[in-house]
């Protein structure tokens, strides 16, 4: 079983940042005449957009043998038991109920994970967590992934 999602920012999040964009250009443009204005815009759209999709940029795949969540990847002969997580399950665990050596791929706008147990004793993380939008279908590929092997 194969899984492959990436993790975009929210269309809400891109209204913010062109709300921001429009900001910058009323605050410039009343005060500067001239093109500064649009320069100044422009540089800060760019930066904004830049900023929005490298951050909302991960990926989150399962293919073959190798689970890759963010930058990182490991392959599935390392991973133990994958349970999806439910809202406050995630908030706990990423929060009161985290290990400082977790390795975690979250992001603010997913309220849902998985915890995947790291089963390789060379590895300092004892377990990843992976914010998902569909958790559940992330946990029965990486079990199938798991008892496959």
């Amino acid at each position: 079983m194969e899984y492959d999602e990436q993790l975009t920012v929210p269309l809400r999040w891109w209204v913010l940042g062109a709300l921001l964009v429009a900001v910058v250009w009323l605050t410039i443009g009343v005060a500067v005449p001239g093109t500064l204005p649009w320069l100044v815009t422009a540089v800060v759209a760019v930066g904004v957009s830049s900023a929005l999709w490298t951050y909302g940029g991960a990926r989150v795949q399962l293919h073959g043998s190798v689970l890759r969540a963010g930058r990182a990847r490991i392959e599935s002969r390392y991973l133990g038991e994958a349970v999806a997580l439910d809202a406050a399950a995630s908030t706990r665990l990423a929060g009161r109920d985290a290990d400082a050596r977790a390795f975690l791929v979250l992001r603010p706008y997913l309220h849902r994970s998985v915890r995947v147990e790291i089963t390789d004793p060379q590895d300092p993380a004892p377990y990843w967590q992976i914010g998902t939008r569909h958790p559940d279908r992330l946990a029965s590929a990486l079990t199938a992934a798991r008892t496959s092997r």
